[in-house]
């Protein structure tokens, strides 16, 4: 018997005069519990589309593009830094009427969220963390490397610059048994919206902020000792920037997360959807209770 096909809607919400596009899966229960899921660099929401499809007939999952991703629209003057995109993904959650959900925190997703969860601790019913970085051992020295570069490092645009491009998609393909599993479409569509004006500038100025989360990782950590929310880590092990050590780290501050590492890199549900996608649905079923 054929699993339920779900049906999602494409929308825009306007908040704080950005133009935020989401994506949303429309299941027939009203009391369906909610998942919100907040990709990373250089992506969007399009990169859970696997997920809403094999998911989104039982849970509401709701996929906001970030500003200065995808197809949300930030007006010109926009300040990219990781606490003007948590103003917006908070705006977009009150604008949904949202008040309880699990969120799904993904590589910039994760210092967005945090910082969510950190101002309303009462929004969270659960965290499902996939390669979303918040301690010190979890990074790469690939990752120092990034964010230690300031405006006035010589040769910063260039690096930057390097990553932006389709040469730099590496990333989905580092760590990854089978390249054959994922869809060069990702790669190339992320360069079509990098290449969308003034985005790379958004990009430079948000790697230029990256720092801003390294300092506040004591602070989430603090937070997440004192909530301790139900936790499901589905991590890439070979991550080229967010290393597995980091994964293991939630565990100080989380005893009772259940930990899944996966032999895939950054984006692991491009190969491990069949494994991840059952995990999630398990992980909302008890979280919501």
């Amino acid at each position: 018997m054929l699993a339920p096909t779900p049906r999602i809607a494409h929308r825009h919400l306007d908040v704080d005069g950005v133009r935020v596009f989401y994506r949303e899966s429309l299941p027939d229960r009203p009391d369906a519990p909610v998942l919100l899921l907040l990709h990373g660099f250089p992506s969007g929401s399009h990169q859970f589309r696997g997920l809403i499809d094999a998911l989104g007939s039982h849970y509401r999952l709701i996929a906001p593009d970030h500003a200065g991703f995808g197809h949300t629209r930030a007006p010109d003057g926009f300040t990219y830094t990781f606490d003007r995109l948590a103003d917006i993904t908070e705006g977009f959650v009150r604008g949904l009427g949202l008040d309880r959900f699990v969120m799904y925190v993904f590589d910039f997703g994760a210092p967005i969220g945090m910082r969510v969860a950190e101002r309303h601790p009462e929004w969270i019913a659960g965290l499902v963390v996939q390669n979303g970085n918040a301690y010190e051992e979890g990074l790469s020295d690939m990752a120092r490397g990034l964010i230690g570069l300031t405006p006035d490092t010589p040769g910063a645009d260039a690096t930057i610059d390097g990553v932006l491009t389709l040469d730099g998609s590496g990333q989905y393909e580092t760590g990854v048994a089978d390249p054959s599993l994922i869809a060069p479409d990702n790669w190339t569509l992320d360069q079509h919206f990098l290449d969308l004006p003034g985005r790379k500038d958004a990009q430079r100025s948000l790697i230029f902020d990256y720092r801003s989360n390294f300092a506040r990782y004591g602070d989430w950590q603090a937070w997440l000792r004192r909530h301790t929310p139900p936790t499901l880590i589905t991590w890439g092990r070979n991550d080229p920037f967010f290393t597995e050590p980091g994964a293991r780290a939630y565990l100080r501050d989380l005893p009772d997360a259940e930990l899944h590492l996966l032999d895939t890199g950054h984006f692991a549900l491009e190969t491990h959807l069949p494994e991840v996608a059952p995990l999630i649905a398990d992980f909302l079923d008890r979280a919501w209770k």
